[in-house]
């Protein structure tokens, strides 16, 4: 009786080991894999598939559908291009949102469909332009642009009662009885 208890478990354990790796190769039918593999970059989408045949010099054709298109018929078409190995397509200056990209070989059968999202592109990066031959230009901050008149007599004159009442009050400081 007691070794008949230790066998139900080891064998319970040697049935789980033997299943496993079925059950890690067995995909559900709804995780199963695309026939078509899309990226974006920036605002180009592509598209790349192996699942496509050339049928009279023609590999199929791939179509950007936006989220108000319904059928094949009304997305952006682009001819599939590439080898037996690999077919590919992509599509340049796509607005940000969000699109669905569809494969339709040349006999007609649907290799892949899958939706994407193309994000707004970064803003380039402009460096300054300065001049490499000329080095730093230390201590051209103000002379760079030409100021008017009223500004100049309104900066002198703040200047000038800055050294005024900077006088007076030194002045006054060294003499406490003098106002």
């Amino acid at each position: 009786m007691r070794t008949s208890r230790l066998l139900v478990p080891a064998g319970l354990t040697v049935a789980a080991a033997a299943t496993l790796p079925l059950a890690l190769t067995a995909q559900p039918a709804a995780a199963q894999v695309s026939g078509i593999s899309v990226s974006t970059t920036g605002s180009t989408v592509s598209v790349v598939t192996s699942a496509c045949t050339q049928i009279n010099g023609s590999w199929g054709t791939a179509a950007l559908l936006s989220s108000g298109q319904t059928s094949f018929a009304q997305g952006r078409q682009v001819a599939l291009s590439g080898t037996t190995v690999s077919q590919s397509a992509a599509w340049s200056s796509v607005s940000p949102g969000t699109y669905t990209v569809v494969v339709v070989c040349s006999n007609g059968v649907t290799a892949g469909t899958q939706s994407v999202i193309v994000s707004a592109a970064p803003t380039p990066r402009v460096s300054p332009t300065a001049s490499p031959t000329r080095g730093v230009m230390g201590g051209m901050g103000g002379a760079i642009q030409d100021y008017g008149t009223v500004t100049l007599v309104v900066g002198g004159a703040l200047v000038g009662s800055g050294v005024i009442a900077a006088a007076w009050f030194l002045r006054r400081r060294s003499k406490p009885y003098r106002f």
